[in-house]
């Protein structure tokens, strides 16, 4: 299976969608091995021409892919037309709500997925957020974005979505993805993501006070912590100050630069100050 099936279909490929197909079997086996067995459910998102929906069928319990382009249905139709473990959702995941599709499901599930580079980072939140069983993600991303995923504190690649994941998960690159794998080659090379998610990593008393607090951190990265906390919970400075001595903290740190254990310590502060209001 490869290019000839998209061109026995007359389909073409779209820009929009962010459409880069990899169709060496081989190396899509090796990102499967080891993550899917018989017991395992598996979300895969971008289907694409069903090379590594096929790979995935062979090895999981169950399968459901979601793809945003309707024009390749005829062609997934005859590549998975051999599995019957497979849902296809011809939806845009971004529309698709989680607990609805958690519930296809009898028990934890894991993401095995080749990413589109224009929305992995509102993919990756949306399962943050609001997923309850999953597992696992394995996901191919741009290699900038891979970088952003496991970055230490105070480095530029450090964002708002790197302790987003590690407070709830542990993540490693595993791969990086030369360019020229891809069918059309893109402008970037691309690496494979493994994020491992832990039952209570940290002590958290209000995850979604934990989540405003980092967005809240990271908002506008020139401003001090103490301006995007003010701004964002509408604290006063001596509010403020109480906070960073507890914490022992420095006045004009910026968000950046804490770490996942600070952002939790001062997310927890921030709740027990909000229960007294």
């Amino acid at each position: 299976m490869g290019i000839d099936i998209l061109n026995k279909h007359s389909f073409n490929f779209n820009k929009a969608y962010g459409q880069n197909f990899i169709f060496d079997k081989n190396f899509l086996e090796s990102i499967v091995i080891g993550i899917v067995d018989k017991n395992t459910n598996v979300v895969e998102i971008g289907a694409g021409a069903g090379t590594l929906t096929s790979i995935l069928c062979q090895n999981a319990k169950k399968v459901v892919s979601f793809e945003i382009d309707k024009n390749l249905k005829p062609v997934l139709e005859e590549t998975l037309a051999p599995y019957d473990n497979i849902e296809l959702i011809f939806e845009d995941i971004m529309n698709f709500n989680i607990k609805n599709l958690e519930e296809k499901f009898d028990d934890e599930y894991v993401i095995v997925a080749n990413l589109p580079y224009y929305i992995t980072t509102p993919i990756i939140f949306k399962f943050l957020e609001n997923s309850r069983f999953l597992s696992s993600m394995t996901i191919m991303v741009q290699l900038e974005v891979a970088e952003r995923l496991v970055a230490k504190p105070g480095t530029k690649e450090y964002g708002a979505i790197t302790p987003a994941i590690d407070y709830r998960a542990n993540a490693k690159i595993i791969k990086k993805v030369s360019r020229k794998m891809f069918t059309p080659i893109p402008n970037v090379d691309s690496a494979i993501v493994q994020i491992n998610f832990i039952k209570n990593k940290y002590n958290i008393e209000n995850t979604q006070l934990l989540d405003q607090t980092i967005k809240s951190a990271f908002s506008m990265r020139r401003k001090t912590l103490a301006n995007n906390l003010k701004n964002t919970f509408n604290l006063t400075s001596s509010v403020i100050d109480s906070i960073y001595k507890d914490l022992n903290l420095d006045k004009n740190i910026r968000g950046e630069t804490l770490t996942t254990k600070q952002f939790v310590e001062l997310s927890n502060i921030l709740n027990k100050y909000k229960s007294k209001a």
